[in-house]
C-alpha cells in the first residue's frame, strides 16, 4: 500500500491511501441460448425451464418466479433431481419480461405478470400449481394469488418481500423494515418510487458494467453473519455469477428499473385482499329472492388455498417484520420461523432444508405417478355384443 499526500491550493494536505489489489475482476460471459420458449398472445416470447419429473408423471407442479438480478436458472438453488423425483414434483421456472431470454413487455404491471404466468401454465397444460416466491419475486407470487387464484393450489414463500410503502404497515413495522437496510438501498427505493429513470445511472455502473461483483455490493444489501458465510461458498459464487449472466444477457437496463419500481410503487391491490373472509349479500329484495331459491347466502372470499412462509430470523435483506405483517393480515398463513438463519443460508444449497420444505408441503414422498399399463385391458363381453375396456391407473 502506498500513501500519497497532495497539497491543495489552500495549503491543506490531502492524504489518500491507495491499495493495489491485483485480484482479477471476473468479466461477464455471454452464453448460447438454452431456454425453451412459448409465444404469448401479444406476440412476445416467454422463456422457461423444467426440472424434476415429466408432465405425465407429476403429482405436483411447482412454478417459481425469480427475484431481482436473477433468472429462470435459479428456481430452488441446488435442489437435487432425485429429491424432486422422490416427491413427484415438476418444477417450472421462467424468465420475467426482459430478463434472460424472455422478450420485454412495453407496459409491464403486476397484473400482466400474473397473466403471463397464466398463459405459461395453460401452454404447459398445468391445471393447478403451487406458486413459489423467494425474496423480491414474492411480488409476482402475491399478484398470482390475487389475479389467478383458481390456478393456484397453494403458495410457498421464502422471506417474501412486501411493498415497504404499503399503507397497511404500522409505524413500528415500517421502522423495523427500513432500519435494517443500507443507505444505498434506501436511496434505490426512493429513486424507484419518485425518479426511476435515475436508476439507469447506478445500474449501468454496477451489474450492467460488464464485470462481476459481490452480491451484497451489487444489490446494496446488509447481510447477517450466516449469509456472509453462505455467499463465500464457492458453489454459491459459481451459481451467482452464472445466474447474473443469464439475467442481464440482453444488456437492457429498462427491465431492471421496471422491476424495482414495481416493488415500491402503489400496488393495484393489497395483501389484505387475500385474507379469507365470509362475504354475505346485503339484506333487501334480492336477499328474499335468494332465500326463496335456496341459494347460499354467504361465500368465502380471498385466497382459500394454503400459504406457507419460511423466514430466517436473522435475515437483514427481507427483515422478519415483513413476514410478521403478512401473518397479521393473513392469519391463515402458516409461518415457519428459522432461528439462526439469514436470507440465503436456508434456501440455497441445503439438501436437508429442501427435503424439509417438500415434506411440509406434500407429506410422505410417493414418487412419480406411474401408469401400470397404458394399454386397455379387454374384459368379458357385456352381453350386448360389446366388450368393456378400461386402463389400469395407480391408486
Amino acid at each position: 500500500m502506498q500513501r500519497w499526500c497532495l497539497r491543495s491550493v489552500y495549503s491543506h494536505i490531502l492524504c489518500v491511501n491507495i491499495k493495489h489489489d491485483n485480484t482479477p475482476v471476473p468479466l461477464v460471459q455471454v452464453h448460447a441460448p438454452s431456454a425453451t420458449r412459448i409465444l404469448l398472445p401479444d406476440g412476445r416470447n416467454m422463456s422457461y425451464h423444467e426440472h424434476g419429473v415429466s408432465a405425465d408423471k407429476a403429482r405436483y407442479s411447482l412454478v417459481a418466479a425469480h427475484s431481482f438480478l436473477s433468472s429462470r436458472l435459479a428456481g430452488i438453488p441446488g435442489i437435487k433431481l432425485s429429491l424432486l423425483e422422490e416427491f413427484g414434483v415438476r418444477l417450472v421456472t421462467y424468465d420475467l419480461p426482459g430478463f434472460g431470454e424472455s422478450d420485454p413487455h412495453p407496459n409491464r404491471t403486476l397484473q400482466s405478470s400474473a397473466m403471463d404466468l397464466l398463459y405459461l401454465a395453460d401452454a404447459l397444460k398445468i391445471d393447478k400449481f403451487w406458486m413459489l416466491g423467494y425474496s423480491s419475486s414474492a411480488i409476482h407470487a402475491w399478484a398470482a394469488l390475487k389475479y389467478i387464484p383458481r390456478k393456484i393450489a397453494g403458495a410457498v414463500m421464502f422471506a417474501p418481500m412486501v411493498n415497504p410503502y404499503d399503507p397497511g404497515l404500522t409505524k413500528e413495522e415500517k421502522s423495523g423494515i427500513w432500519e435494517k437496510w443500507t443507505r444505498k438501498r434506501k436511496l434505490n427505493y426512493f429513486l424507484a418510487r419518485r425518479f426511476p429513470r435515475f436508476l439507469r445511472f447506478f445500474y449501468r455502473r454496477t451489474f450492467l458494467s460488464g464485470k462481476h461483483g459481490p452480491i451484497d455490493k451489487w444489490l446494496s444489501l446488509s447481510l447477517s453473519e450466516q449469509d456472509k458465510v453462505a455467499i463465500e461458498d464457492p458453489l454459491f459464487k459459481k451459481f451467482w455469477q452464472r445466474d447474473v449472466e443469464e439475467s442481464i444477457r440482453q444488456g437492457n437496463v429498462k427491465p431492471f428499473v421496471e422491476e424495482t419500481a414495481l416493488q415500491v410503487s402503489n400496488w393495484p391491490f393489497s395483501i389484505t385482499d387475500l385474507q379469507v373472509q365470509k362475504k354475505c349479500p346485503e339484506k333487501g329484495l334480492f336477499h328474499w329472492f335468494n332465500f326463496m331459491s335456496d341459494e347460499p347466502e354467504c361465500e368465502l372470499v380471498g385466497f382459500l388455498e394454503p400459504i406457507h412462509i419460511w423466514q430466517g430470523m436473522e435475515d437483514l435483506v427481507v427483515p422478519p417484520v415483513m413476514t410478521d405483517y403478512v401473518a397479521r393480515v393473513l392469519p391463515n398463513a402458516v409461518v415457519h420461523k428459522l432461528p439462526n438463519q439469514g436470507h440465503f443460508s436456508y434456501f440455497y444449497f441445503c439438501d436437508e432444508c429442501h427435503r424439509e420444505i417438500l415434506s411440509t408441503l406434500f407429506g410422505e414422498p410417493r414418487g412419480p405417478v406411474q401408469i401400470l399399463d397404458v394399454n386397455p385391458i379387454k374384459e368379458e363381453d357385456d352381453g350386448h355384443g360389446q366388450s368393456q375396456t378400461s386402463p389400469i391407473l395407480p391408486n
